[in-house]
């Protein structure tokens, strides 16, 4: 049986969480001081929130954790039978444990509607004395006000490079491989700070068995960085009919979409070295594009008018 390295290597305690080191303190001393607070973990997917609670709630509670606590996933149960019924039998349950509380997790609890989040604030007040709860959501803005105000927010970053780089090497010794700078420089860049995303990554190029930069951004669907490069830099000096060569093979052999490309062009842009103006000229226009495609446009047309611009701007006197 193949295990998933996501839950494999899922950390068990707070100081074993990486890329989030001043929000593990704060909670490391609430579990120094066997106290909690409500709260709310806000941030994009894959940086912790999950984690962190399940770490958090095994701290506190040892052993026993799991007779003390609930998670549900407010995206598929979402309404306010939910509330009224999971969520509120569990809360007037006595606690089995010496601290008085149990933990409720709601992930993904901005996709609580607005009656079952107004239903959740009157449930908070009546069990607060035993419960606990953590929401976790990506926009804490989506989560009714009366709810914010009875909780402590934490705000998780996207996972830096040099951190996700560390986990990496640590999963890599474990499994007994070896993986490469430039290997790793692609994972944290098609990852975009998500360490599940780079972990599911790591472990689809293990089993591939190239441990190869090229065979990553294959295996992700993705172009490699270099042929973004090449691509503005051809439309940019007024190559046009190479520029859409190159950009007519990339989406019919590697299968990229009109949206992957501008998001392509969008990174190899903000590495360049071109003047500010041409600069700013460019991401309007990929902007303008973007916003066209997700409308309904024509990728094809949309992209051939892309590099059109791009010649253009190439081709501008500062």
């Amino acid at each position: 049986m193949i295990d998933i390295w996501t839950e494999k290597y899922r950390p068990s305690r707070l100081s074993d969480i990486v890329g989030q080191d001043d929000i593990m303190r704060k909670l490391q001393s609430f579990v120094n001081h066997k106290e909690l607070p409500h709260l709310i973990f806000a941030g994009p997917a894959g940086v912790g929130k999950t984690t962190t609670a399940l770490a958090l709630t095994m701290e506190l509670f040892g052993e026993g954790w799991r007779d003390n606590f609930l998670e549900l996933n407010a995206s598929n149960e979402r309404g306010i039978d939910v509330i009224r019924e999971n969520v509120k039998d569990f809360a007037r349950i006595k606690p089995s444990n010496s601290l008085g509380f149990k933990i409720i997790f709601l992930d993904e609890a901005d996709q609580l509607t607005p009656e079952a989040q107004a239903a959740l604030r009157r449930t908070m007040e009546m069990y607060s004395s035993a419960t606990r709860f953590i929401f976790s959501c990506n926009y804490s803005s989506q989560i009714i006000p009366p709810i914010q105000s009875r909780t402590v927010v934490m705000r998780f970053r996207p996972i830096k490079p040099q951190d996700m780089k560390k986990r990496i090497e640590i999963i890599a010794r474990e499994e007994n491989f070896a993986i490469d700078e430039d290997a790793m420089d692609a994972i944290t860049e098609i990852s975009e700070g998500d360490m599940r995303k780079a972990l599911n990554i790591l472990q689809t190029i293990k089993s591939s068995g190239e441990m190869s930069a090229a065979r990553i951004y294959e295996i992700s669907g993705m172009a490699n960085p270099k042929q973004y490069k090449t691509l503005l830099s051809k439309a940019m000096a007024g190559l046009f009919d190479e520029a859409r060569e190159m950009l007519d093979s990339m989406m019919i052999e590697q299968g990229l979409s009109g949206i992957d490309i501008i998001r392509g062009i969008h990174s190899a842009i903000r590495r360049e070295l071109i003047s500010p103006r041409q600069k700013i000229q460019v991401i309007m226009a990929l902007g303008e594009s973007e916003f066209r495609i997700v409308e309904g446009s024509s990728d094809n047309i949309q992209l051939d008018a892309l590099l059109a611009k791009l010649a253009y701007i190439g081709q501008e006197v500062n």
